[in-house]
């Protein structure tokens, strides 16, 4: 198993240690387009295997190093400045930046499942997925994986039971525009019910990647667990269940999109999606997220990216539900992708 960081700053580093004391794998290579940088990690970590139960190649070089990977993780970015208040922010450069990355991954990683974490992740999930001409179910963006991780403690907070114990997820795009899946949460046995005090927990989730931010100057533990919690899956092919970001044909009568929905995950990536039955004021909030990005950018819906069902499968015609729900839900977040940042293919 080989696994491949494209970008060593503070997630990338951190997901590295993450992956070395987990031992995922039997060859992990970091590049940085700032080899030294890599190079420099990389032996920090050779010097940390004398302390793990496992042993692992780990070498370093740049981006067009990276070859034959099982797994590529993404996380190169530019910073955040002080005054940033948004992910899109990021999103100019940050496209840029993939457009020049992308191809060559792709190129040198062609059997590779690519997982995203730049921001915007969402944006950059689907950039990733068109220029790769990889199938959407090889192509993750880890998204709101980590908002319900937040969900989760901040819960268990609460009700005084262990985060493990509780399931409950938040879809959509990473961002002010997310919202949780109240009527599927459980504790145990019982339902998590849909109330103010639940609610201003969920508030607070929604800003606290922001809180860390500006309290510390970056985020890294957190996110780079998410991440690490993605690959063991693929690698162990766990077939486990988490709210991913993932380019789909149709989920719950929206079509032709990329965002946090609820998967199942394997070794080649995706393995199906999963089809909660939402309550009215969730179907509203998935609405109303898609009208919010529809109304400012309006336009050609873009071509039709592969799905998982043309490699690995999706679910069964008969657990899909009829496509009656969220019918102004269409093709938002890749007209998004097309005019905010300004991709043209």
């Amino acid at each position: 198993m080989k696994i491949a960081i494209i970008g060593m700053g503070r997630v990338g580093e951190t997901l590295a240690y993450s992956i070395v004391m987990r031992g995922l794998c039997d060859h992990l290579i970091l590049c940085n387009r700032t080899a030294s940088t890599a190079t420099g990690d990389a032996m920090d970590l050779q010097h940390s295997l004398a302390f793990c139960q496992h042993s692992m190649k780990i070498s370093s070089g740049e981006i067009a190093q990276a070859k034959d990977a099982d797994i590529v993780v993404i996380t190169a970015s530019i910073s955040m400045s002080k005054t940033m208040s948004s992910r899109t922010e990021l999103g100019l450069v940050n496209v840029a930046l993939f457009r020049e990355l992308v191809p060559l991954i792709a190129s040198n990683n062609p059997d590779a499942v690519l997982v995203i974490v730049s921001n915007p992740v969402d944006a950059l999930t689907y950039l990733t997925t068109k220029l790769s001409g990889f199938a959407a179910s090889q192509v993750i963006g880890v998204s709101t994986l980590i908002d319900s991780a937040r969900f989760r403690v901040m819960l268990s907070q609460v009700e005084k039971i262990h985060p493990d114990d509780l399931r409950a997820y938040v879809v959509g795009e990473h961002g002010p525009n997310q919202f949780p899946i109240f009527s599927q949460a459980i504790v145990g046995c019982e339902s998590i019910n849909d109330n103010p005090l639940h609610r201003e927990i969920f508030d607070q989730v929604t800003d606290a990647g922001f809180e860390v931010y500006h309290n510390k100057g970056y985020t890294n533990f957190a996110i780079a667990n998410a991440c690490t919690e993605v690959l063991r899956t693929i690698v162990s092919d766990a077939h486990r269940t988490m709210p991913l970001c993932t380019y789909f044909d149709e989920w719950l009568g929206i079509t032709n999109n990329c965002f946090s929905i609820p998967v199942v995950v394997g070794r080649r990536g995706i393995i199906r999606y999963l089809y909660p039955a939402l309550n009215k004021r969730e179907q509203q909030d998935l609405n109303s997220q898609a009208r919010h990005a529809t109304s400012r950018n309006s336009g050609t819906p873009v071509a039709v990216i592969r799905s998982p069902t043309q490699r690995i499968g999706d679910a069964p015609a008969a657990l899909r539900p009829p496509q009656t729900e969220h019918k102004a839900a269409q093709s938002w977040l890749p007209q998004m992708a097309l005019r905010l940042f300004g991709i043209k293919f």
